[in-house]
């Protein structure tokens, strides 16, 4: 009668062990799909905030660009304001293609595309960019590891007790999937 006990306690310790194991596995995915984006998040508000230093340089010499100026600067709000992954998203595209307008704007006056300080901001706006879309590549590897583990048994059954939802990957929309192709050179 001892040995069953003594069997019985060791499959309940080694089940605990189990389950604690594969919530805190749970746990660590839907942590580091946090982290990514939080590294999204850096990136997309340092690009954000050269949106200003930018459109002042171009207003300089496009002032009657009046429409594609206030296009940036409203794409640039909506990406401050989106609240999750999905809006986050579409206003990332959405300012994407506004700087798309605005350079195509800068290519129409050759002494701005000279000016140091434009290039400058067109450099740094490239580096954020290529941080953007490392940033991105990493949030989504990890939300990938994330569903797919919430998704899989047995964690979907620990994954539904404990209410682990899905996370939503950052995706570019159809028009925003080509590459971005901007000409620094003048």
């Amino acid at each position: 009668m001892e040995i069953v006990a003594i069997v019985i306690v060791g499959i309940i310790v080694v089940v605990a062990l189990l389950l604690i194991g594969m919530y805190n596995g749970l746990v660590r995915r839907r942590n580091r799909v946090r982290e990514a984006w939080s590294g999204i998040d850096v990136q997309l508000k340092r690009r954000s905030s050269l949106i200003p230093n930018l459109v002042e340089t171009v207003k300089g010499y496009a002032a009657h660009e009046r429409e594609t100026l206030e296009s940036v600067t409203a794409a640039r709000a909506q990406l401050d304001r989106a609240g999750t992954v999905h809006a986050a998203a579409e206003a990332n595209n959405m300012l994407t293609q506004t700087l798309r307008s605005l350079f195509a704007v800068a290519e129409a006056y050759p002494e701005l595309k000279a000016q140091e300080s434009f290039q400058h901001l067109q450099n740094e706006l490239s580096d954020i960019e290529e941080k953007i879309a490392y940033a991105r590549q990493f949030y989504n590897r990890n939300v990938l590891d994330y569903n797919t583990a919430i998704q899989s048994f047995p964690q979907v059954t620990m994954a539904g007790m404990f209410g682990f939802q899905q996370s939503e990957f950052f995706e570019a929309e159809e028009e925003a999937r080509a590459d971005v192709r901007v000409s620094f050179s003048s």
